[in-house]
């Protein structure tokens, strides 16, 4: 069994200082494959320290240092990003096809544009044309504590340190300790190219213990965190009595809106949308909101496409859907399929149980209900698996209250081939993304959401942002 004891602190490996130990388990076979340490105060302590130490020299580096370490780091991370891959797939399910390329490319994708965006970000500005005396700076908010989930491992970290890396600051990460391996070897390459000793530090551990320790230090000047939206609360209040800022990417219960004139392959696209990753994605369109005079076709299509969406291990190549991450987020789907039927939801494809031929593993079947209302706790709870919900509708209007009469406002979807009402619609939407006629976002367009999916964005020059702190200086010389 592979053995993950240590931590990366002040720019060198440490035994962790803690004697808890934590199994990985790969989602397929059930099967502990590592053992890691979970850290204590101690550690955390350390990690902090060091960042601490770090952070003056590292924030009055220049933008072009900054940027020749993160080139170096891109071009390791495309030397190892099959080994990172199959890290993936191993650690929280992802077919290896998919594991090697949305995951993993995830990762190499955010360096090579935050180095883009680097190379274009104004860190000292004149206020405007009339005020040659004032001078608008951006300078690095401080220490900071990113904690990132198991769902989309590499992609999170990536977002997260490379950003704050980009803007001046010293990070300490707590990667997910549910698929903590990928970012063991993120710390790997960190260490190759050669990054200050302390600007990065990497301690594994849960949310109870390390997380905890790292949102209320007093020493931590931010946080940073992508998970469940009832974990962002805590962590909310663990940083409040040292007022540090918090940047939240929470989770989502995302509305397709699918209109009559929609394009033919909307449904076909709607539910392989909704299902990929396992439909383990915060920003997943799990409520498929259908307009009344094309609906019986929609249950039919989605029906169609769920039943023939196939799945098997991850290991395996070819195009499937692979398990759920854990035992854990396994037993909350199921309860919330069972759920359903017991509110009324009309089960038309896939329900409880694994599928067919499958005794082993976090494996569920591909859900679809139908004749929901927005009521049920189907449409209102987030599941976190392969499960859709179709709601339908009879107007736009309707729709709209519809798709923004929740908490959550991460990102929602319209399907029309009428440009002016997609416009319109678009506008209306409370969500801190909309995607139509599914094009997706292009690189470095800002992610995160409203309401209760959380604040701050991540990705492109929002994304450096969010690690800046905005100083005004006036009587600044107009010469220099």
């Amino acid at each position: 069994m592979q053995e993950a004891l240590e931590f990366y602190i002040d720019g060198q490996w440490r035994q962790s200082q803690s004697d808890a130990r934590l199994e990985v388990t790969n989602p397929s076979t059930e099967e502990a494959y590592a053992v890691i340490a979970l850290g204590g105060g101690a550690d955390t302590n350390a990690a902090v320290a060091a960042a601490n130490a770090a952070f003056d020299g590292w924030s009055q580096t220049s933008k072009e240092e900054r940027l020749a370490l993160l080139e170096k780091l891109l071009d390791i991370y495309g030397r190892r990003a099959g080994e990172m891959g199959e890290t993936i797939s191993k650690e929280m399910g992802a077919p290896i096809d998919w594991a090697k390329g949305a995951q993993a490319g995830s990762g190499f994708g955010h360096i090579k544009n935050f180095i883009k965006t680097l190379k274009e970000f104004e860190f000292d500005r004149l206020l405007n044309d009339n005020s040659p005396n004032d001078r608008i700076l951006y300078e690095a908010v401080g220490v900071c504590a990113l904690i990132t989930p198991w769902n989309w491992p590499i992609n999170q970290v990536t977002l997260k340190v490379i950003a704050a890396l980009a803007a001046g600051c010293t990070i300490i990460l707590k990667p997910s300790e549910i698929a903590p391996m990928s970012a063991l070897i993120f710390a790997e390459m960190i260490d190759e190219a050669g990054f200050p000793k302390g600007v990065f530090n990497l301690v594994n551990g849960d949310g109870m213990g390390v997380g905890t320790q790292l949102t209320s230090h007093p020493d931590v000047d931010m946080v940073s965190f992508t998970g469940s939206t009832r974990a962002g609360k805590l962590i909310s209040k663990s940083a409040a009595d040292t007022v540090k800022r918090v940047h939240l990417e929470l989770g989502g219960k995302g509305a397709n809106i699918i209109f009559a004139d929609a394009r033919d392959n909307a449904l076909a696209w709607s539910v392989k949308r909704c299902f990929g990753n396992s439909g383990q994605s915060c920003n997943a369109p799990t409520r498929l909101l259908v307009e009344r005079s094309v609906y019986n076709d929609a249950v039919t299509a989605a029906a169609d496409a769920a039943n023939a969406t196939a799945v098997d291990m991850a290991s395996k190549q070819g195009n499937h859907i692979g398990p759920l991450v854990s035992q854990l987020q396994f037993d909350k789907v199921q309860n919330l399929i069972e759920t359903g039927i017991g509110e009324g939801a009309r089960l038309v494809a896939g329900g409880p149980g694994r599928p067919e031929g499958i005794t082993e593993g976090y494996f569920v079947r591909p859900t679809v209900f139908a004749d929901v209302n927005n009521e049920m706790e189907i449409a209102r709870e987030e599941i976190f698996g392969p499960v859709l919900s179709i709601i339908p509708f009879d107007d736009e209007e309707e729709a709209i209250r519809i798709a923004n009469d929740t908490v959550y406002g991460l990102t929602n979807y319209v399907q029309t081939e009428d440009s002016e009402k997609a416009t319109r619609v678009a506008r209306r939407l409370r969500s801190g993304m909309v995607e139509i006629n599914g094009m997706p976002r292009s690189a470095g367009a800002p992610f995160g959401g409203y309401k209760q999916s959380g604040n701050g964005r991540e990705g492109g020059s929002w994304g450096i942002e969010d690690f800046l702190e905005v100083k005004s200086v006036s009587g600044w010389a107009s010469n220099q």
